[in-house]
């Protein structure tokens, strides 16, 4: 089977999943000293979109407490345009579980391409910083998967 690369190298077979949350430019001063972005601020990219996502599902402040099966899949480019996309895995009483993924779509060409992804737990804070139940809005997002 061929993969994505091979078939087009400026677009994944798959979409992303879940709703586009941040998108922003790779600079020179996020690089290593190989020219390629840090995975440090990529990673801290996606928590923001993570943090934006789940303070938006817990109607609350929240804090991010673990991240899990993260996966670097590609190198990331000066110019390359991060889109974060983000989506609810599950909510418990006071945390919930987010999908991340970061696409990016290279300079002077179409397509996007998944870079990075993982699973991101948040908790819902109160005012004084401790943790609170997640006060979800019904609506047509607010279908929990398993």
């Amino acid at each position: 089977m061929a993969t994505s690369e091979q078939t087009s190298p400026t677009r994944d077979v798959r979409e992303p999943r879940g709703g586009l949350t941040t998108r922003t430019l790779c600079m020179p001063a996020d690089t290593n000293p190989h020219g390629d972005i840090f995975g440090g601020w990529l990673l801290g990219q996606m928590d923001i979109a993570g943090g934006i996502f789940s303070a938006s599902v817990a109607q609350s402040r929240t804090t991010a407490v673990a991240v899990d099966a993260m996966t670097f899949l590609k190198p990331v480019s000066v110019g390359d345009v991060i889109c974060v996309y983000t989506d609810l895995i599950r909510t418990g009483t006071t945390s919930m579980k987010v999908h991340v993924e970061a696409w990016v779509v290279r300079r002077n060409q179409s397509g996007r391409l998944l870079v990075t992804e993982g699973n991101f737990t948040y908790v819902a804070l109160d005012e004084q910083g401790r943790p609170q139940p997640v006060h979800r809005v019904p609506g047509p997002d607010a279908v929990v998967k398993d």
